[in-house]
């Protein structure tokens, strides 16, 4: 009963929050009675997707519409600053927005875009929102027509991004030059960090779930 859930991200409070497909909703759980609280009461969405927390509990979160793409449909990049009642619009101009995540420093944002091959990059302003919009990194081995499919991402301590997409989980490092693809048995659809060291890379993948030892651990966003 977690309404297609897709995107989790954990509050600096320790408070769970997800992105629900057929809410369509970003939810957390109400503390009172153990049950889902709506943080977008009233907010109409399509399908939001994934979603990154900041340290302030600013939640951002993309919602790229119906599948397949509605040609000419507006969807959206999406900011909750802590407290907030209503979303507000980041970015409407990316065809399919769907993973995003921030940098370790909380400086920069990052969202892909599913049926391209871009990441795109944002500076991050004091009150939450972005300007400086940049293609930040560009998916490889991607056939030309063909989508990267780039889905969830995460980033290590060292900066480098994580991108799943349709060829393995392709890095970049801080500048966003390409370093390397992992290739994973199925197609993968996002990342995590984690474990006792935060050196484990989890890894959904379609009907698998996979993980990864790694030399170096999770970001920590400040």
């Amino acid at each position: 009963d977690t309404h297609r859930s897709n995107g989790i991200a954990l509050a600096p409070t320790g408070e769970m929050i997800w992105a629900e497909g057929d809410g369509p909703r970003i939810s957390t759980l109400n503390k009172v009675n153990g049950g889902y609280r709506s943080l977008t009461p009233g907010f109409r969405l399509f399908q939001p997707n994934d979603l990154i927390v900041d340290s302030k509990g600013g939640i951002y979160f993309t919602d790229p519409g119906p599948r397949p793409v509605v040609p000419g449909l507006k969807v959206y990049v999406y900011y909750i600053a802590p407290g907030a009642k209503q979303p507000i619009v980041i970015d409407d101009s990316i065809p399919r927005p769907n993973g995003i995540t921030l940098s370790p420093d909380g400086r920069t944002l990052y969202v892909d875009n599913t049926i391209g091959t871009v990441v795109y990059g944002y500076d991050v302003q004091a009150d939450g929102t972005v300007k400086n919009k940049r293609a930040f990194a560009e998916l490889h081995d991607i056939k030309p027509g063909e989508e990267g499919f780039g889905d969830g991402m995460g980033m290590d301590r060292e900066g480098r991004l994580y991108v799943t997409s349709l060829t393995g989980i392709q890095v970049f490092d801080r500048a966003g030059k390409y370093l390397g693809t992992i290739k994973v048995p199925r197609q993968p659809s996002n990342v995590a960090f984690s474990g006792p060291d935060k050196k484990t890379l989890y890894i959904t993948a379609r009907q698998g779930l996979y993980r990864l030892n790694m030399q170096i651990g999770r970001a920590s966003c400040r």
